[in-house]
């Protein structure tokens, strides 16, 4: 009796403390809420990939970020999509429109948006050009780009977390989500699609001099 009580205690525990390291202390259950737990507590740098786009010469993804010291809410789609990059482009819409009410309220823009393709074959800069006018992107707040070098795409995509599985006939199954990178060109925060508002408050906190 003593004996199997302690088998089951020893059971339990064990598999509390199993529950414990997989999921954080219990502070996150899934390996997507895993990530952004690990991104907020220790920021991701993107690598130094080349990007180009409609107004944008070849340049690395740092470099980009760097300039005007901002903050940048950054997605993942690519053109030929008719699924979840329709949420996105929509969500980027409402950002966009946001970002503009503060501009005509007198207030210097410190956040951005940067969409970043990730089929890079088909969506030159002249493909995303036409893409971002179907969604009346403002240039001086919305930014498209794609990395034109294969290997380099996919390791942008493997140091953000982005998972991006192709069907083999142009299309692709992928993650979605908000991310918001610092001036430093470090990821710092992950958000999804139902927390838009969320990421936009966060990168103006960020944007203002606010802590991580």
């Amino acid at each position: 009796m003593l004996r199997t009580a302690l088998l089951s205690a020893l059971l339990v525990l064990a598999g509390y403390a199993s529950a414990a390291w997989l999921t954080h202390d219990f502070q996150v259950w899934t390996a997507e809420g895993a990530r952004r737990l690990e991104v907020a507590q220790h920021p991701v740098p993107v690598p130094p990939v080349t990007v180009e786009g409609p107004g944008i010469a070849a340049q690395s993804l740092p470099t980009l970020l760097a300039q005007g010291g901002g903050v940048t809410l950054i997605d993942f789609v690519y053109t030929r999509c008719q699924t979840v990059c329709l949420s996105l482009g929509s969500s980027f819409q409402q950002l966009q429109a946001a970002l503009q009410a503060d501009r005509n309220a007198g207030a210097t823009p410190t956040v951005r948006l940067l969409s970043i393709s990730f089929d890079g074959a088909h969506d030159t800069p002249a493909v995303l050009q036409a893409y971002a006018r179907s969604l009346q992107a403002d240039p001086a707040l919305w930014h498209w780009v794609r990395v034109p070098d294969a290997v380099e795409q996919q390791a942008l995509l493997q140091r953000l977390g982005v998972v991006v599985v192709s069907d083999g006939r142009g299309d692709y199954e992928h993650n979605a989500a908000f991310l918001v990178l610092d001036a430093q060109g470090r990821m710092v925060r992950v958000f999804d699609l139902a927390e838009q508002q969320w990421a936009l408050d966060f990168a103006r906190h960020l944007a203002k001099g606010g802590r991580l």
